[in-house]
Formats: structure tokens, C-alpha cells, sequence
């Protein structure tokens, strides 16, 4: 009977663990090959630039407004499946020989869809596999691994086509996991949504900024801040770098690998890790560990081993930390507040950080080389360190006014 029980509480996040293995998978090929296409057409390199910060530009804006829709209508399914759709359908656009103004507009078009789509994935998951108000990190961590493993075949199996067919098939492979994304998303069940819409004579949604005037909740959102702003020199620029230094084609694909690797095995055992420390605390070892690996990266990249290390502490700079950010906002904004809290995090945690990192980074790493940029990165990540003190210290105090 246990066994049919917990069978029972599995079955409705397998679409979820669909939809993040086609989600991830689309990002997986979309982002690390997109700069390369656009070079295969031609574009200089401030025009990819400019094209490829369009999705970071809109995570400013778009994540928020889809998730006070999702919040006031409580029909987060119905609006994930809509996103998804339209998605699909502008990306078609991409086979459109219209020029850069027209890349410009189908590109911000389906940015403005998808970056949407995990922040109310997120915040529909969180109903699921939260008990009796607890975030359930195990039961999470084993939906979520399900999006390493997509992002990672993606990634290898779009560069070894790439590789042998040119960059040609690109707007194809958008088209191809979006569909994926399409599918998984009308298998989503509906009981991952809330309740309906409040009625004319209920209680309006409750206030975002209620939950802001805690100064625990504001230090969260800047520590998050920080600690993304020093990831950002990863994702835009740690191949450049290993590039910068000589290092093959081969090797750099394996730093990355080593990563989705350790993350895809934080997430599968997390629920064993997670229970022996508050969340709070938590939250300042991956930031001490962030500067750790963002100094260790600055100092010793030339030693492969070093470097290998440092990818290895992915498991604690990402994988947990995106765990412990998901339970403490499913804590921060529970119910109806679900939607609007994923899209402040969205918002400020990779939107903002993303934007300035990029055009901060790259300024930086033509005026100083890339080593600066990791050097600027260990900072950040010192900032986020002092932050995420803060949170621990605010949560210490709640627990002893309690």
C-alpha cells in the first residue's frame, strides 16, 4: 500500500521532469550555438552582441508580468502550454532571411515567451512537491536532474551535428525542442495550477511588497544577485577564457561536462545533504563556495587539475544553490504570491545579473584580459557572501523574536 502510495505521489511530476529534461534541452543547444550561427551570417561581432543580451533584456521585464498573471489567475498550466505554443510558432521566423531588425524582433518575441516559462514552472512544481508547507528537496532534486540530462545531450549531440553539417540546421533544431517543449507542457496536469481566480467578494491577492518590507527576503535577493552576477563569467565567457589559454577544443568540452556531471549528481542526493543545515546557511556555503572556485579559476588556470576541481564545485555554485533558492522563495511567497516570487527571482537573480555581467565582463576583458573578469567575478561572490550573512543573521533573529 506504501509502495502504490508514493507511486501515486511520483506520477504527476513525471511531465514536469519532461518539461525540464525539452526545456533544458532547448537551451542546452539555443544558447551555446546561437553566437555561432549568427557569425555563420555574416553578422559582426557587436551585432551578436546585441542579439544574443536580447534574452537577458527580457528577463527583466517579462517574467514578472506573466507571473502576476499566473498569481491573479491561478492558471499556471494553461499559460505555461500558451507560452510554449507561441514560442514555437515565432521561432519559425528564424528561417526568415529578413535581416538583422527582423532577427531583432522574432528573437525578442520568443525570448519574451520562454524566459517566462520556468519561473511559473517553478512556482506550479513547488504546489506539487511541497508537504503540508514544506519544500520537499528530494522529490525536486529528482524532477530537476531530468533538465541537466537534456542540457547536457543537447549540447554535445547540436555540436557534433553542427560540426559535421555546418550551422545551416539551426532554426531547425529551435523549432525541434521547442515542439518538445510544446508536448511536454500539454502533459502537464492541472492540478499543478492553484486554486481558481478569487471571486468579487474575496480577498485580494496578497501584497509583494509586504513580503519585501522583510529585510531577510531583501538581503536573499541581493545575495542571489551577487552570486549569479559572478556565475555570469562562466556562462558567457569560461570557454574564451580555456581558449585564451590554449587549452583544445576537447578539453574545454570536458570542464563542462565535469559540471553537468557533479550538478546532475547533487540534484539526484540532495535530499540527503540538504536536512542537516538550515536553508540560510546553506545559502552562505554556496556563496563561500562560489568565491573559492571563481579564485581558484583566476589563479591557477593553467593547471588543468585546479580547473577540474573548481568545475567540480558547480555542485554547490549552481545545483544547490538553485535548490535553496527555489524552497526558501516557495517559503518567502507560498500560495498565490508563488508566480510573482519566481519572477523577482528570475528578474533579479538572472535578468539584472545577466545584462550587466555581460556588457560589464566584456568591457572589463578587453580592457584587462579575461583573468580580470574572474577576478571581478570572486568579488561578487564575496559581496553575495556578506549578503547571504545577513539572511542568516535576520533568520536567527525571527527564530529568537519567535
Amino acid at each position: 500500500m506504501q509502495r502504490l502510495r508514493t507511486l501515486g505521489a511520483r506520477r504527476p511530476l513525471v511531465p514536469f521532469a519532461a518539461l525540464s529534461a525539452s526545456y533544458f534541452a532547448h537551451i542546452g543547444f539555443f544558447n551555446p550555438y546561437l553566437p555561432l550561427w549568427l557569425k555563420s551570417l555574416g553578422l559582426p561581432l557587436v551585432t551578436i552582441g546585441v542579439l544574443t543580451s536580447v534574452q537577458s533584456l527580457t528577463r527583466l521585464l517579462a517574467p514578472y508580468g506573466w507571473g502576476m498573471l499566473s498569481d491573479h489567475t491561478g492558471q499556471r498550466v494553461s499559460l505555461l502550454r500558451w507560452c510554449a505554443t507561441l514560442a514555437l510558432a515565432i521561432s519559425a521566423g528564424l528561417w526568415v532571411n529578413g535581416g538583422v531588425g527582423w532577427l531583432a524582433v522574432v528573437l525578442l518575441l520568443m525570448f519574451t515567451h520562454t524566459s517566462a516559462m520556468m519561473p511559473m514552472s517553478e512556482a506550479a512544481m513547488a504546489h506539487l512537491v511541497s508537504q503540508q508547507g514544506s519544500f520537499d528537496a528530494h522529490r525536486y532534486g529528482r524532477v530537476r536532474l531530468w533538465g541537466s540530462l537534456g542540457f547536457l545531450v543537447t549540447v554535445f549531440a547540436a555540436g557534433a551535428w553542427f560540426e559535421r553539417f555546418g550551422m545551416a540546421d539551426f532554426p531547425g533544431w529551435t523549432f525541434a525542442t521547442l515542439l518538445a517543449v510544446v508536448v511536454s507542457t500539454w502533459w502537464l496536469p492541472r492540478m499543478g495550477d492553484d486554486s481558481k481566480a478569487p471571486g468579487p467578494d474575496e480577498d485580494p491577492a496578497p501584497s509583494v511588497a509586504l513580503v519585501l518590507c522583510n529585510p531577510q527576503v531583501r538581503w536573499f535577493f541581493a545575495s542571489a544577485c551577487f552570486h549569479v552576477l559572478a556565475h555570469i563569467a562562466v556562462y558567457v565567457f569560461f570557454s574564451l577564457y580555456l581558449d585564451a589559454l590554449g587549452y583544445r577544443k576537447s578539453t574545454i568540452g570536458v570542464l563542462w561536462a565535469v559540471s553537468v556531471v557533479v550538478e546532475i549528481a547533487w540534484f539526484f542526493t540532495q535530499g540527503r545533504w540538504l536536512p542537516r543545515w538550515p536553508l540560510t546557511r546553506w545559502l552562505l556555503v554556496c556563496a563561500a563556495a562560489m568565491a573559492l572556485r571563481m579564485g581558484m579559476t583566476a589563479a591557477a588556470g593553467a593547471s588543468l587539475l585546479v580547473l577540474m576541481v573548481a568545475q567540480a564545485l558547480h555542485a554547490l555554485t549552481f545545483a544547490a544553490h538553485h535548490t535553496v533558492c527555489i524552497a526558501l522563495l516557495s517559503q518567502y511567497f507560498p500560495g498565490r504570491l508563488r508566480g510573482r516570487g519566481q519572477a523577482l527571482y528570475t528578474v533579479l537573480a538572472y535578468g539584472l545579473p545577466g545584462v550587466v555581467g555581460g556588457l560589464a565582463g566584456g568591457a572589463l576583458g578587453a580592457a584587462a584580459g579575461l583573468v580580470a573578469v574572474y577576478w571581478a567575478a570572486m568579488g561578487a561572490s564575496l559581496l553575495a557572501c556578506g549578503c547571504a550573512w545577513q539572511v542568516v543573521r535576520s533568520a536567527l533573529n525571527e527564530r529568537s523574536v519567535g
